[in-house]
């Protein structure tokens, strides 16, 4: 009965030699070489430990709720244009519903000035 269960032990083996081998080879092979450049805080736009009253644009917030609403908009597009027919009117009334918050969204996005760039 336990032989039963050896395919399954190596194949949970291999998936963790797989998952934790590329990192420790990239943390003993990988150059260390930190430079200033390399430190430097990205995506946030401001030091990660500074004071936490400090004044920061917004706008990178704005960007990150701008790909949030046309990654939904994509990931819930596709398999109900499949589904078309199998959901019928309902569906598509859902999906009309879904698509004009996102507008509104949108529209917000626009106003706050997120699609201008300096």
């Amino acid at each position: 009965m336990l032989e039963n269960y050896l395919p399954i032990l190596v194949f949970v083996v291999l998936g963790i030699l797989f998952g934790i081998g590329p990192i420790v080879m990239g943390y003993i092979l990988g150059p260390r070489k930190p430079d200033p450049e390399k430190l430097s805080p990205y995506e946030c736009g401001f030091e990660a430990f500074e004071d936490s009253r400090m004044k920061f644009d917004v706008r990178f917030y704005l960007v990150a709720i701008l790909f949030i609403i046309f990654d939904l908009e994509i990931a819930f597009l596709f398999p109900w244009a499949i589904a078309l027919e199998e959901v019928g009117t309902f569906g598509l009334m859902a999906m009309a519903a879904f698509l004009s918050l996102l507008v509104i969204g949108f529209i917000y996005e626009w106003k706050k000035g997120a699609l201008e760039w300096e």
